[in-house]
């Protein structure tokens, strides 16, 4: 595990593209660090009095933080000059409010044409929904995604918060951020990227969507490959009562998986014969429970089983491939996701843990006027 120090110059692939966050929850933080990981310089506008200093915040690593009361005159101008200086700006709140204070597009774009203006939401900017409150859970459950996690027989299982907030939320903000600045590039002109949740949500879906139309998705939980249905794409329960999990999709894996483990003779065919499935998930339920589940780990990782033991959080800095990758890092004494994808030439990097303290927006204009 690589440690890495207060503050860093950043190098990334974002090197010298500022961008000024609107402080938030959930998503937009966690798009924001990760234009920091790529170097870009991201200056949060939080409101005054507010606790900084935590170093248990990882999506707020690598940030400036200045405070300004938006509702004040005074401070709104700050913040406009300050944006009249940046590449990008981001914005959690529900629509309306950045206008309401004088900071919505249009403002911003009268001051800096050029600024790309990313808007995080769960319902968009327009809808029926749109000024409703939400959570993550609220919409994927609109997307079909919901609908399809958990198993047989069972309700839906909500996957944390990943396929909404951060999967269909900030990664897709960070990528209509991306392209929007590029076109900038050639246009002189900024735009407004709407990414909403339950949009990106449903984008994430595409694969099932195909899928259902070629008939090869039904809508019954635990019945299809992906869903746990097929007993070769499971979790199992190891002697130990921790799980191990396989995804031998392809024939010759399966072919391995099965000679490996010892599968029975008259079940290494059943790959494809629904009919046939219970008995092949039993048997696989059978070995897996008779060792625990590192035995199993030391026997089929690295093979071509399409194996894998089920870590919890706190084991996963520990695992091999992991610590050789320097998969996590240490942030001001707190072990943290490391910066990813990762560039051959101008290598991601935190710039320094969550700021404990604030500094003048006048103290960054300067900085950027440079």
């Amino acid at each position: 595990m690589m440690s890495i120090g207060s503050t860093i110059k950043p190098a990334g692939p974002l090197s010298g593209l500022r961008v000024v966050e609107f402080a938030g929850l959930g998503p937009g933080p966690f798009a924001c660090m990760l234009l920091s990981d790529m170097g870009a310089d991201v200056v949060a506008v939080d409101r005054p009095g507010k606790r900084l200093g935590d170093p248990a915040n990882v999506t707020g690593r690598g940030r400036t933080v200045v405070l300004a009361d938006l509702k004040q005159a005074a401070a709104r101008e700050q913040v406009l000059q300050l944006l009249e200086k940046a590449d990008a700006l981001v914005e959690g709140f529900r629509p309306g409010v950045m206008e309401r204070l004088g900071l919505g597009p249009e403002e911003v774009a009268a001051r800096n044409p050029k600024l790309v203006y990313g808007r995080m939401t769960g319902w968009g900017q327009q809808g029926p929904l749109a000024q409703a409150a939400g959570h993550d859970i609220n919409y994927i459950a609109l997307s079909g995604a919901l609908h399809a996690i958990g198993p047989a027989g069972g309700p839906p299982v909500p996957p944390l918060n990943l396929v909404g907030d951060y999967g269909g939320g900030s990664l897709y903000l960070v990528v209509g951020l991306l392209a929007a600045l590029r076109e900038a590039e050639r246009s002189g002109r900024g735009q407004v990227v709407d990414a909403a949740i339950g949009d990106g949500a449903i984008s994430l879906m595409s694969h099932f969507v195909a899928s259902a139309r070629r008939g090869q998705f039904v809508e019954e939980r635990g019945s299809n490959m992906l869903d746990g249905g097929a007993p070769w794409y499971a979790v199992y329960e190891t002697a130990d009562a921790k799980h191990v999990c396989i995804g031998a999709i392809e024939p010759a894996f399966f072919a391995e998986l099965c000679e490996r483990i010892g599968v029975a003779p008259a079940l290494r065919n059943a790959q494809n014969d629904r009919a046939r499935w219970p008995a092949l998930r039993a048997e696989f339920a059978r070995i897996f429970r008779t060792r625990d589940r590192d035995a199993w780990a030391a026997a089929l990782e690295g093979s071509d089983t399409c194996f894998a033991p089920v870590l919890a959080l706190g084991e996963a800095a520990a695992h091999p491939h992991n610590a050789a990758r320097d998969a996590f890092v240490d942030v001001g004494g707190v072990r943290q996701p490391a910066p990813a994808p990762r560039f051959s030439r101008t290598p991601s990097a935190v710039q320094g843990p969550a700021p404990a303290s604030a500094v003048g927006i006048e103290d960054v204009i300067a900085r950027w006027a440079s």
